[in-house]
């Protein structure tokens, strides 16, 4: 079975969005900024972030996948769902619940700057950068650096479950029932 050992607390995510709202605020001060939120993980991050924005956004979403069921990136991105409309001339705010072997946002910020937005930058709620393969992703704003574990919570999920938890855990195996902590 597994227990979920909490990691970064409800009140410490909840106070580094805070920040990272700030942040991007100032930066953008004066602009419309378009959120693209990758499905499903960045959801419960792109809601947080974007209810602490106070310049004017607009909101996009994508799909894709390379995790499958277990826990290790096969290293092949999918796309599963492109956005709804172009972004050309825009300011672009990419949104990730996690980075680490950076496969996924390496092909996905090829694709969006192909597609000319005035800017793009990319904004992460976690970064393993221990696990990094593509160095030529940046991270614009990072909420927290974390070490090689598997987590879940804030919309980070280990075969569709723990998603919901109000912050984020460290999936470890136990002999008895799965609890949280």
């Amino acid at each position: 079975m597994k227990t979920v050992r909490t990691l970064i607390s409800k009140q410490e995510v909840s106070s580094r969005i805070d920040q990272l709202a700030e942040q991007i605020n100032q930066d953008y001060k004066g602009k419309v900024l378009h959120l693209i939120c990758i499905l499903k993980g960045s959801v419960f991050f792109t809601t947080e972030l974007a209810k602490r924005l106070t310049i004017p956004v607009t909101m996009d979403f994508m799909s894709c996948s390379s995790y499958g069921s277990g826990t290790v990136s096969k290293g092949i991105v999918r796309l599963i769902k492109d956005l709804d409309e172009p972004i050309e001339g825009r300011d672009v705010l990419l949104i990730e619940d996690i980075i680490d072997s950076g496969n996924t946002l390496a092909y996905l910020m090829k694709v969006l700057r192909a597609r000319k937005p005035a800017s793009l930058s990319l904004c992460t709620l976690l970064d393993k950068p221990s696990r990094r393969v593509h160095f030529e992703v940046e991270v614009d704003y990072c909420g927290f650096q974390i070490e090689d574990l598997f987590v879940v919570g804030c919309g980070m999920d280990f075969d569709q479950r723990y998603r919901n938890l109000p912050y984020v855990g460290v999936l470890e195996e136990t002999g008895g029932e799965a609890s949280e902590s």
